[in-house]
């Protein structure tokens, strides 16, 4: 039997790592934008410092910026330790508590992979640790999910059809939009793909209002907030998009600056904005293959108990 935890601080706590994750990627991306990633040649240590014992405040500029994304990933480590001693304590489903390890380990993997990339000065590692933050920030929503008290539902109006055909489509939407953060992060660390995203962009785009069109109008009340926050992010990114355009390579009277604030913040709530459409993804599809196993257990039984009737017909009907 599949029980969701008593307790909801475990939700809490999944969320308050999730709201961390995010943090760290807006740093990192501030960090790629100004090209301030070898910022220090050293590590763990910086300029020889321990993390903790570097004058951060009385620095400046591009060691300030590198140095504040080291604290974040010392912070989401303690947050995503707390989370999986939390659920080893408190859920009582294994495959959650293994969700719990598997988040802690992704995330030491992240910070040894951004070790090695200062070690080595490795432009390809920083791409790939770029892409794998947004992944561990999906594993982490994967979490927030099932920890939170609706996991079990009910949900009304569900079909079965209609939710295989939903999960499908949820799925390929996370696919996506991460195959489009991908490309991105090519375009940010190495300056290519740059047409590639633009028009993976209007894919993205559409097979995103699909999934948020078609879950809206699917009867299934409690997916509709999610429905609701996917269209909105999908806009928002697109305009988000077109600022980064701007900013990056200018407009008419627009002339760009390079690692200008305005450009920065933009490129990087346009990051942002990419990582969380991602977890709204992973979101529905988490909890459309919940609810598709659900309906396809209560399916099982009802044709179990079919075939009983059938069998045993004074059975049946003695019920």
């Amino acid at each position: 039997m599949d029980r969701t935890a008593d307790n909801p601080w475990l939700h809490r706590i999944a969320v308050l790592t999730a709201c961390t994750a995010v943090f760290t990627i807006v740093v990192g991306t501030a960090v790629t934008s100004k090209q301030a990633g070898m910022a220090f040649p050293d590590w763990p240590t910086s300029d020889g410092y321990g993390i903790f014992a570097y004058p951060w405040l009385r620095s400046a500029g591009d060691k300030f910026l590198e140095h504040g994304h080291r604290l974040a990933g010392i912070l989401i480590g303690i947050t995503s330790l707390v989370l999986c001693a939390s659920l080893a304590w408190k859920e009582r489903r294994t495959w959650v508590k293994c969700l719990g390890v598997a988040v802690l380990l992704a995330v030491i993997a992240q910070g040894l992979l951004g070790g090695l990339r200062v070690l080595r000065d490795a432009e390809d590692l920083a791409l790939i640790h770029g892409s794998g933050g947004a992944l561990v920030f999906a594993l982490i929503v994967c979490v927030a999910v099932v920890t939170n008290r609706d996991w079990l539902g009910p949900f009304s109006g569900a079909q079965p059809a209609t939710v295989a055909r939903l999960r499908m489509l949820a799925m390929a939407a996370s696919g996506c939009v991460f195959v489009q953060y991908v490309l991105g992060g090519f375009l940010r660390h190495k300056g290519m793909h740059l047409h590639s995203h633009l028009g993976f962009a209007f894919v993205t785009a559409l097979v995103l209002v699909w999934l948020a069109i078609s879950v809206a109008a699917s009867g299934i009340t409690r997916l509709r907030g999610l429905a609701t926050t996917l269209a909105l992010l999908t806009v928002s990114q697109l305009a988000l998009g077109a600022a980064a355009w701007v900013t990056k390579f200018g407009n008419g009277d627009y002339v760009a600056v390079r690692g200008s604030t305005l450009s920065v913040t933009m490129l990087s709530l346009h990051v942002v904005t990419g990582a969380l459409l991602l977890g709204a993804c992973v979101a529905l599809s988490v909890r459309l293959a919940r609810l598709h196993w659900t309906l396809k257990g209560a399916s099982r039984n009802l044709i179990d108990v079919r075939s009983i009737e059938a069998r045993f017909p004074l059975a049946g009907g003695s019920r």
